[in-house]
């Protein structure tokens, strides 16, 4: 896809974006790295919560899906047990990679969040296209 069919948005558009919106209390955000990472260190900063990441890996970097299904590549460093937890990636749409990190945290009270996609708390419902994040070459 050429960036130009793209929704490009700004970290100052994300970063307001995220002040406006009412988050839920947690404990802890965890990352779906590498997508989920940005967006992950802006909440975790914002909320002033610590932050670790998960780094689960599906597609290749054209988007194509290089494993048959995601696969966590590295240990989790996981929160402390019975902490409420932020799960955040940069984007949504099948789920599968959002499933896999739910699975990996199924002992913790988990809520979702996203950027653009399918979420307990999305920040970016309104955009249909695919969108050029600021810290992605594309």
């Amino acid at each position: 896809m050429n960036i130009d069919e793209k929704v490009a948005l700004s970290f100052t558009e994300i970063s307001t974006r995220l002040h406006t919106m009412a988050l839920p209390d947690v404990d802890w955000v965890v990352g779906i790295a590498t997508g989920g990472t940005v967006a992950a260190c802006m909440l975790a900063h914002q909320l002033n919560k610590p932050m670790s990441q998960l780094y689960i890996n599906f597609r290749a970097p054209d988007n194509s899906p290089q494993r048959p299904q995601p696969e966590l590549l590295y240990p989790a460093e996981l929160p402390p047990q019975g902490a409420r937890v932020l799960l955040v990636d940069d984007v949504c749409v099948s789920g599968r990679t959002m499933d896999v990190a739910k699975e990996i945290l199924s002992g913790y009270d988990t809520t979702t969040f996203v950027l653009k996609g399918t979420a307990d708390y999305v920040a970016f419902s309104q955009i249909p296209q695919c969108v050029h994040w600021p810290w992605k070459p594309e």
